[in-house]
């Protein structure tokens, strides 16, 4: 194994066989009953099965409550399974629902309330005042990049619309990230969610918002997706590939702490109205958001051209992003995605409430999303 270290401020093991570390690690902190928070789907194949063969020395129970969008249920009940099986830590292993539920399992397994009494904009929100169980994250997916967040996003239950419970607490101890986790992702998975990863680095890059630090990372974070994307999704097995866009996608979430935009409202919106998969969502609206920011950031879409590699400037930015697409498999516009007329005024209330789109560069009203979502349609 070649592994690299990094602690940006989160500990990386990143490269191939990292996954192989997790049981020593856990030991050497003590822990010796972890709880696997996975998703429902990724519980039956075979790259969860073969993870476990390396965490000899621990009694392992599995939560695979999660599926969909990640909702407050899954995290309650995600919480009775960590008492139940009498855990001291949590393995996140799956993509970003899954990894953003094992995030605050802990939270809800240790305090009282309900999770969502947790959310950063609750009205009597709770602090997290108890000590949090061990936890550490295995990504299998290369797109939200949740691994490295401090942030949770989970949807209320029955309205699906998406909360925040935002810590420093709730950062994993350890990142284990091992490309070779996601070798065995379909394409359109590798497709959705490498775009999800893409976005976050262009958004964040476009926010007005004073940060250089992760202005530099965003567009390196850019360019490499740009560079990988393409190559993952024809090429599931090319290892460099995989391990680029699990990079691009741990860049992007370190990226938007300087926060995004009206891309991820909009995406924010179809999630919980049509139950869209966040990183499709992302990548349905782009060109269209895009488009309508140039012309307030002309120079910004100058240098993410560069880095991508596309002839013509700024202005060529959306055409190349249209034909990425197209190339990877991500056709038909919204209509195409189960997303009707009657469900644009929900989706108009959602996107215009979402926080994201503070920090978009050009500024939106409930008109231009209406407008946006017309124009994607």
């Amino acid at each position: 194994m070649n592994i690299t270290n990094f602690a940006f401020p989160t500990a990386i093991k990143f490269g191939p066989g990292a996954r192989k570390l997790v049981a020593k690690q856990l030991l050497k902190e003590g822990c010796k009953r972890p709880l696997i928070v996975t998703d429902r789907g990724l519980s039956a194949l075979p790259v969860l099965a073969e993870f476990m063969t390396h965490l000899d020395g621990l009694d392992v129970a599995v939560f695979s409550g999660v599926h969909g969008n990640p909702t407050c249920s899954q995290v309650m009940d995600g919480a009775v399974a960590f008492k139940a099986h009498g855990a001291d830590c949590i393995i996140g292993f799956g993509g970003g629902a899954a990894l953003d539920v094992a995030k605050v399992v802990g939270i809800a397994a240790t305090h009282e309330g309900d999770i969502l009494e947790y959310v950063w904009d609750h009205p009597q929100v709770r602090p997290i005042v108890n000590k949090l169980p061990y936890f550490v994250a295995l990504p299998t997916t290369s797109g939200t990049g949740s691994e490295v967040g401090r942030a949770a996003v989970v949807g209320e239950n029955g309205t699906h619309v998406k909360r925040i419970v935002f810590s420093p607490k709730i950062l994993a101890k350890v990142v284990f990230a091992d490309p070779e986790l996601t070798l065995g992702l379909p394409a359109h998975v590798t497709a959705a969610t490498g775009m999800d990863a893409l976005t976050h680095n262009i958004e964040s890059y476009l926010s007005p918002a004073y940060h250089p630090l992760c202005d530099g990372i965003a567009l390196e974070g850019t360019r490499i997706a740009a560079s990988a994307l393409l190559t993952a999704v024809k090429e599931p097995g090319n290892l460099k590939a995989r391990s680029d866009m699990m990079m691009a996608s741990m860049m992007g979430a370190i990226a938007f702490q300087k926060d995004l935009g009206a891309v991820h409202s909009c995406a924010h919106a179809l999630g919980a109205v049509c139950d869209l998969h966040h990183g499709l969502a992302n990548a349905l609206m782009i060109d269209t958001v895009l488009a309508w920011n140039y012309e307030t950031v002309p120079a910004k879409f100058d240098e993410l051209a560069h880095v991508c590699g596309v002839a013509g400037g700024g202005k060529a930015l959306v055409p190349w992003l249209q034909q990425l697409k197209a190339s990877i498999g991500i056709t038909g516009r919204l209509a195409a995605h189960g997303v009707k007329p009657e469900h644009l005024p929900r989706l108009v209330e959602i996107a215009t409430a979402d926080i994201c789109h503070q920090t978009n560069p050009r500024p939106c009203t409930a008109g231009d999303f209406e407008a946006l979502f017309k124009a994607a349609m």
